[in-house]
């Protein structure tokens, strides 16, 4: 496992979405305080499913995230939603192929945990890939009350609880009819986990293996 010494000193980061909304609502004010406070942090954006419109809300989302002047490498895939077990081998190639060669000094993945079965799909082929890396493991909030007792908190600055929320609600039109992505969604869980963890607002990870620098 790569030790892990702080947002400053990463050179490679790689984040991976089953959906095109997924990075933003797990890890996407965690992601605007790294790019915040390392600029020259190259970026790996990989979605693995959706259609023309949720592809362009997948860039769109990631070029509001990262703004005008990170290096970036943005991947889209358009394996089926909610079938990803079905396509495990194919998944598990693209990583091989296009993934594996980042050496990113953090992924930001989905949770082993989550009842969604791409989510998991995913969890399970990044830890099968990289096996010497720092793996974060994001929360999504959903129907099925699968969130967890994470172990590891970013703390944040309102301003990027802000933004991340008018990324959320700005880009992902597509999803305006769901009844839960709204801003008291996002907004709650982030109150809650900076409850948890003294502060005032933050985003929860799952890391299985961590090592301090």
């Amino acid at each position: 496992m790569i030790a892990f010494g702080g947002f400053r000193q990463l050179k490679r980061i790689l984040c991976i979405g089953a959906h095109s909304d997924d990075i933003e609502i797990g890890a996407g004010s965690t992601v605007l305080r790294i790019v915040r406070e390392n600029p020259a942090v190259e970026v790996t954006w990989c979605v693995l499913s959706g259609n023309e419109v949720r592809h362009e809300e997948a860039r769109r989302g990631a070029d509001r995230i990262l703004g005008p002047d990170v290096s970036r490498r943005v991947l889209l895939q358009n394996f089926a939603d909610s079938r990803f077990p079905a396509y495990r081998e194919q998944i598990k190639e693209f990583f091989e192929q296009n993934l594996k060669s980042v050496d990113p000094g953090l992924i930001l993945t989905h949770a082993r945990g989550d009842a969604h079965q791409d989510h998991r799909m995913v969890n399970e082929l990044t830890w099968n890939t990289f096996r010497s890396h720092q793996i974060w493991e994001y929360e999504i909030p959903k129907w099925d009350g699968d969130l967890m007792q994470p172990n590891l908190f970013v703390p944040l600055d309102p301003e990027d609880v802000a933004a991340k929320i008018a990324v959320l609600r700005d880009v992902f039109s597509s999803q305006r009819n769901k009844h839960w992505f709204d801003e008291e969604t996002f907004r709650g869980l982030m109150r809650i986990r900076g409850l948890e963890s003294n502060t005032r607002y933050a985003e929860a990870f799952f890391a299985r293996k961590f090592v301090v620098a």
